[in-house]
């Protein structure tokens, strides 16, 4: 700015109201550098903000007024040159978007009351398309900063809730869980017993289950441990879902079959083997799509010679099959049985 005083001095029919203005924003300037290195989010409060924002609007409206009639539309460098829209800009991370875009807005007004009060008329065609432009230009400078500004504070605050969760489950797991889990196993008193197996479920679910980041993985690994819950409550064993972090990304489809599947492997386990405890393990499968076992202590069956009954053909292989999977099961006598799923990505 003090350049372009400098540079169009012999224009400026009112050199003094030019050097207030660009006193004022050196003003502004300095004082919210100040802010900014003892406190970054002072700058971004409402005073200093609003205070940059005027002087950013007394530069706009005083421009003709300094360079004296004739100056609002000549091929001349404006007094403010781009100093205004950092205000506007501040106010779009100060207050949001809407009102940044008011701002913005009130902006082209005082461009607009620049050139009626110097003089100008605004009968042609170009003079009317500049105004336009000057109010769009600001309006949408501000609406996108306030955009932008909110997007990033909101990731902001769900990569803060994401590693909090992680310290949490970090520190809880080795601790707090598997108390819980001695508890429940050890405890002569079944209501004691069954206690404890709630608190360790629910206390999972807000670790690792409905409140982690929306998405595949949560959606995949909330309907498991759902599906484990109700075996626990059914059959009285223990059931444990492990989901890897760096699942792909599967299909409304693609995760009704998974979980629909594994949940009835679950039930299997408990209703024919007689399983006291199963594990469900799902990971990303290294030709792509995602991998999935659920693996169970019960009492297992010849695969080869044993007909497959309808919870496994329908439930099981219909399910996958649609959504383009396949189904491989292993099992023996006395050995457990293993359910492994495929599915595409």
């Amino acid at each position: 700015m003090a350049t372009v005083l400098a540079v169009s001095r012999d224009q400026l029919e009112r050199p003094w109201l030019a050097g207030l203005l660009v006193g004022l924003a050196l003003t502004v300037t300095a004082v919210s550098t100040a802010l900014l290195r003892a406190d970054p989010g002072a700058a971004w409060r409402s005073l200093p903000v609003v205070a940059e924002l005027s002087v950013g609007a007394l530069l706009v409206l005083c421009d003709g007024v300094a360079y004296g009639p004739g100056h609002a539309f000549s091929t001349s460098q404006s007094l403010g040159s781009v100093w205004p829209l950092a205000g506007i800009l501040g106010a779009g991370l100060a207050f949001g978007p809407l009102l940044a875009a008011g701002a913005g807005a009130l902006f082209g007004v005082a461009r607009l009351a620049a050139v009626l009060t110097n003089g100008a008329s605004i009968d042609t065609g170009g003079r009317a398309l500049s105004i336009t432009n000057s109010v769009v230009f600001y309006a949408l400078g501000g609406a996108a900063a306030g955009y932008l500004a909110r997007l990033l504070r909101r990731a902001e605050t769900e990569i803060s809730a994401s590693r909090a969760r992680e310290e949490v489950a970090r520190a809880l797991h080795d601790g707090v869980l598997q108390t819980l889990a001695v508890v429940e196993r050890r405890a002569n008193d079944p209501a004691l017993s069954r206690l404890a197996r709630e608190q360790e479920r629910e206390l999972r679910d807000w670790l690792f289950g409905s409140a982690a980041p929306a998405g595949a993985v949560a959606d995949v690994g909330t309907a498991l441990r759902a599906a484990a819950a109700r075996f626990e409550d059914a059959f009285g064993g223990r059931a444990q879902v492990l989901v890897a972090d760096d699942l792909p990304a599967l299909g409304p489809a693609a995760v009704a079959a998974l979980t629909g599947a594994a949940g009835e492997a679950m039930v299997n386990a408990g209703k024919h083997g007689r399983a006291s405890r199963v594990q469900v393990y799902v990971e990303p499968d290294v030709g792509g799509g995602v991998f999935c076992s659920v693996k169970d202590d019960g009492l297992g069956f010849d695969v080869a010679s044993t007909a497959e009954g309808i919870g496994l053909s329908r439930s099981i292989r219909g399910r996958v099959s649609e959504a383009g999977g396949r189904v491989e099961v292993l099992s023996g006598p006395g050995a457990g049985t293993e359910v492994v799923l495929w599915l595409p990505s």
